[in-house]
């Protein structure tokens, strides 16, 4: 992906774009996605960096949704069962299935959730990862080790899916470049165009390193914005009502030997009725989530001191050797753009994750809810209005078997799996120049090629991007990203041609936001206060 390029074609006036989409999160690039498939042309913005705010911090699980099956909502999960599987087969360098264990403490407990798992399977169909079973408690603690023995009858084994989420951004974001669609990150829609009859035609943006105001003409807008919908959809009226219900979810990050295995734990009903996992991710174990109602949307958002206990604390009620405070590696929140009822309802876990598609007098769309798993589907469904939005014709949509850029039967060994086949250029990039070989950080793999490839190829402007997003140190060991700052600032600096002043602010800048990330950050304060 070229930036200026993009930029470039952005500033020709005789163009008419056939969609213009806000937003370059999960909902955003699967709006672009399934547009650029039908040959529609699109161009899509983003205000700060791709997958920026919820879509880089979920739980990396592409699934169904075990809960929701509990809750009786069997279309939803039916639904994200079809896409988890196409997912996985249309991106295998950025996918994988992963073995999850319920473990069992009662015979109630072992009736429901075989029998419920085994719907899970059958909603599957074709597109199944394997069966569940029940295997003893001899076999769940070999699987397991740390799980406290106490009262264990065994556990139901399930198959699901498991993602880098950013990544996955990046590589959408790629796949729409590729076929022809045009996507920017750092700029703002900064007002909404409309026709002497009130319909949209087009908005204005502001890209914002040069600050320069360009007029995009637009036959169809999506405001596809997440957690800031609202604020697109005051733009256009500004006495609309609130269609966003945040939900706060935060995760914890933890070696891999608190597990000890290749297996994931689930944990379905915590104290307070919500979700737990422990699951392997990138050679860590991410623990999480939360489901904790806010008000105000925000793009950093912070961990509250008691939700940090509250997962410790349910940690402890099943492993015999409980994370500490101090083993915690670090910390990431992301909000939920949950879909505001109407009735009032305040428990976010009990608000529908299905999405909804709003069209606006103005013929602006409206894309809120909905999850990462379900992202293709939900951009297929809100390109199906445009016919009945611009009155031309549609072709079927072609998303359900595309191939995500770096897709390939071959996959790179160890990290580089991620990049799949762009793996091969990046190292082709570091034996070119001796220097790029460089280790970032010795806990980790990765090297100064890819910091470069990230600025080249996947429009990394800022050391924020390479260190959270296209290198996932940041929410895998806070403190190693920290350590590696400088070094990656300064090769950033040299690709960019940027100067020494660019490194300190980066730096500054950097640190600033690591301290969400760092758990010695949360010892020091009450985040619960603020």
């Amino acid at each position: 992906m070229n930036r200026r390029q993009n930029f470039d074609r952005l500033k020709d006036k005789n163009t008419v774009w056939d969609l213009a989409v806000i937003g370059g999160g999960s909902s955003g690039l699967g709006v672009a996605l399934d547009a650029v498939s039908r040959g529609l042309s699109v161009a899509l913005f983003e205000k700060s960096d791709f997958a920026k705010g919820t879509s880089s911090r979920s739980t990396k699980l592409v699934h169904g949704g075990v809960r929701y099956l509990a809750q009786g909502n069997i279309g939803l999960v039916r639904e994200a069962l079809r896409e988890r599987g196409r997912l996985l087969q249309n991106a295998p360098h950025l996918t994988r299935t992963q073995s999850f264990i319920i473990p069992i403490y009662s015979w109630w407990d072992r009736f429901q959730y075989t029998l419920g798992l085994k719907i899970y399977d059958w909603l599957s169909g074709s597109l199944s990862l394997g069966k569940s079973t029940f295997i003893s408690k001899k076999e769940t603690l070999l699987r397991l080790p740390p799980l406290k023995k106490e009262g264990l009858l065994g556990g139901v084994v399930y198959q699901d899916g498991q993602f880098d989420d950013a990544r996955l951004a990046i590589h959408l974001a790629q796949t729409i470049t590729d076929l022809g669609g045009c996507v920017l990150n750092y700029t703002k829609v900064t007002a909404l165009i409309k026709s002497p009859e009130g319909k949209i035609c087009g908005l204005n943006i502001q890209e914002e390193q040069s600050k320069e105001i360009v007029e995009i003409k637009a036959k169809m807008v999506v405001n596809a914005t997440g957690v800031f919908a609202d604020k697109v959809l005051q733009m256009d009226q500004p006495e609309a009502r609130k269609t966003i219900q945040p939900s706060q979810g935060i995760h914890l990050v933890l070696d891999a030997p608190f597990l000890n295995g290749k297996d994931a734990l689930m944990i379905p009903k915590t104290k307070d009725g919500r979700v737990l996992f422990i699951l392997p991710w990138h050679d860590k174990l991410i623990v999480g989530t939360t489901d904790t109602l806010r008000e105000k949307a925000k793009l950093e958002p912070k961990a509250l001191q008691q939700e940090i206990n509250f997962i410790l604390k349910t940690a402890k009620s099943y492993l015999s050797t409980p994370p500490r405070r101090e083993d915690v590696k670090a910390i990431f929140a992301g909000l939920r753009p949950l879909a505001r009822p109407k009735d009032g309802q305040s428990k976010t876990k009990e608000i529908s994750r299905s999405h909804k598609i709003l069209l606006s007098a103005s013929g602006l769309l409206t894309l809120t809810g909905g999850k990462w798993t379900t992202f293709r589907k939900m951009g297929e469904d809100t390109v199906n209005f445009f016919s009945k939005v611009t009155g031309l014709p549609l072709t079927e949509s072609k998303s359900a078997t595309l191939k995500i850029h770096g897709y390939t039967t071959e996959l790179p060994t160890g990290h580089w799996s991620s990049y799949g086949s762009d793996a091969e250029k990046i190292q082709a990039l570091a034996a070119q120049h001796p220097e790029w070989q460089a280790i970032i950080h010795p806990n980790f793999p990765h090297i100064l090629a890819e910091v470069v490839w990230a600025c080249q190829e996947e429009m990394a402007l800022t050391l924020e991007d390479v260190l959270s997003r296209r290198i996932r140190m940041l929410v895998l060991d806070a403190q190693a990203a920290v350590a590696s700052a400088p070094l990656v600032a300064s090769t950033m600096a040299k690709v960019l041609g940027k100067n020494e002043l660019w490194i300190a602010e980066e730096l500054q800048s950097f640190y600033k936001i690591s301290k969400n990330y760092l758990i010695t950050s949360y010892e020091k304060s009450d985040p619960s206060t603020s």
